[in-house]
This record gives C-alpha cells, sequence and structure tokens, in this order.
C-alpha cells in the first residue's frame, strides 16, 4: 500500500479499514483527500488477498462535506478547472459502487453534502444513533447534483426531490427510514457489530459477491454513467452563478445569503 496523509489504511487479514484522516476539518473533502480515496481503494480492488473494505472516519465526524478552504477556492476556479474537480469526485463514487469487493461505510458522527454522498454509495452503512445524514447544498446556494444519480435509486425519486430541493438534515431513524442507512448501532455496540458483518462477508464466496455486485451494476451503470457526464457539466456550469458565488462568500463570511427570508 502506499503511504498516505488524509487517510488511515489498515489491512487486517482479508478486510482493509480507510478512515478519513482530518478531524480537525471534520474529514471535508479537498483535492487530497478525494485522490488519495480513489488511490487506496484502486489498490485494495486489486489486492486479491482483501475481500471487504470498510470506510470510516476518525474523530467526531464521517465526513462533512467540503473543506472551507476548497469552498473559497472554487471561487476562482475557471470552467474547465470546475469540469476537472466535479468529475474527479464523481470517479470516486463510481469507483466504490462499482467496486467487486463489498465497501462497508461505519458512520459515528455526521455524514453531510458529499461525505452523505460517500455513504451512500457503499454496499452497506452502518450508524450510530448520533449520525446525521443529508444534502444542505441548496442552503448555500450550491446543487447536489452528483448524488443525484444514486439517491434516486435508493430512496426513489419523490424522497430524493424533498431531500435535495429541502436540504433537511436526518437523523440515524429517518436516514434509515429513506433507505440511506443498513442498520442502526448503539456507540459501544457499533464496532462489534460491524465485525461480525465483516466476518459473515468474508465466509462468502468472493467469486459470488463480486458477481452479484456486478448484477447491480450492469443493470443501472450505463444510464448512471450517462447521467453522470451530465451532472459534472451542471455542477461546474452552477459553480459560476450568482447564487453559487453569494451562498459560498455568506458561508465563509458566517452571515446570512441576499435571498435569505427572515
Amino acid at each position: 500500500m502506499s503511504s498516505y496523509s488524509s487517510i488511515i489504511v489498515r489491512k487486517k487479514g482479508m478486510h482493509l479499514e480507510i478512515s478519513l484522516n482530518r478531524p480537525e476539518k471534520r474529514n471535508a473533502l479537498n483535492k487530497q483527500l478525494v485522490d488519495e480515496l480513489k488511490q487506496s481503494l484502486r489498490e485494495a480492488s486489486a489486492d486479491r488477498d482483501i475481500r471487504t473494505i470498510t470506510l470510516t472516519g476518525q474523530g467526531s465526524a464521517f465526513c462533512s462535506g467540503a473543506d472551507l478552504g476548497y469552498l473559497k477556492e472554487l471561487r476562482n476556479f475557471s470552467r474547465q478547472e470546475n469540469l476537472r474537480d466535479s468529475l474527479s469526485l464523481a470517479e470516486l463514487y463510481l469507483l466504490i459502487y462499482q467496486l467487486p469487493k463489498p465497501v462497508v461505510a461505519l458512520v459515528e458522527g455526521p455524514a453531510l453534502a458529499g461525505g452523505c454522498g460517500l455513504a451512500g454509495v457503499c454496499d452497506f452503512v452502518l450508524a450510530t444513533p448520533e449520525a446525521k445524514f443529508g444534502y444542505p447544498e441548496v442552503k448555500i446556494g450550491f446543487i447536489a447534483a452528483l448524488v443525484s444519480a444514486f439517491l434516486i435509486r435508493q430512496a426513489g425519486e419523490r424522497q430524493a426531490r424533498e431531500l435535495l430541493i429541502s436540504g433537511r438534515i436526518l437523523n440515524a431513524q429517518q436516514a434509515k427510514a429513506c433507505g440511506l442507512i443498513t442498520t442502526i448501532y448503539e456507540k459501544e455496540q457499533i464496532r462489534s457489530e460491524h465485525e461480525k458483518l465483516i466476518l459473515q462477508l468474508s465466509r462468502n464466496s468472493s467469486l459470488a459477491m463480486q458477481r452479484t455486485k456486478e448484477i447491480f451494476a450492469n443493470n443501472v451503470l450505463p444510464e448512471i454513467e450517462t447521467e453522470i457526464k451530465k451532472l459534472v457539466w451542471l455542477n461546474a456550469a452552477f459553480r459560476e452563478s450568482a447564487d453559487f458565488l453569494e451562498g459560498i462568500s455568506a458561508f465563509i463570511d458566517k452571515r446570512k445569503p441576499s435571498w435569505y427570508v427572515e
């Protein structure tokens, strides 16, 4: 395995745990973190000794979305830079979605915006009652474009519309009702229950699990990839809008955006 600075990679037998390691930033996404996640997942996919993978976060959050410094940079990105940036995150989601090995998200804190999308493309999502889920991008003048391709299929169009348009944050029980979580465990139980799941999966045929994942991927992946191409362009173009620039500036300045109604 390569060496990383934004993630911690631990291999234990046939299992690999990848921990987002920016606890002081609530494991917020930036270019380096996204790149390291993709690299570690590609290496794990190619490693025949690894049968299962877990994504989790160091500290109090799973992943709180985009990094503040990264948001500041976005305001000055060119259209091509925005396209490359959007495509990079889309590649991460698609990589996890079609990885030939089961991927478990272990969520013990907030999983918001891009972080909610990150958990959502995993095969299993285990969460504590304290976990929070949601796509609050609209509140800062942004759109959760890339995740929509997956969320509509997970939660159904009616619930996806409500979540993406309202920006509502869900507690664990609400997220499970929407289909965003597999199982909820108390904080003192989740690690042991996670180990039970990994053991159960490790006893299955690796080839059978791989082919089963291919069934899902083959049924919808061509559609998702076509949608993602359009959504990458939509995401990049929207970053040039007045609402995006105002929303990001207001968020950074810790003030209410100009459209806010009291």
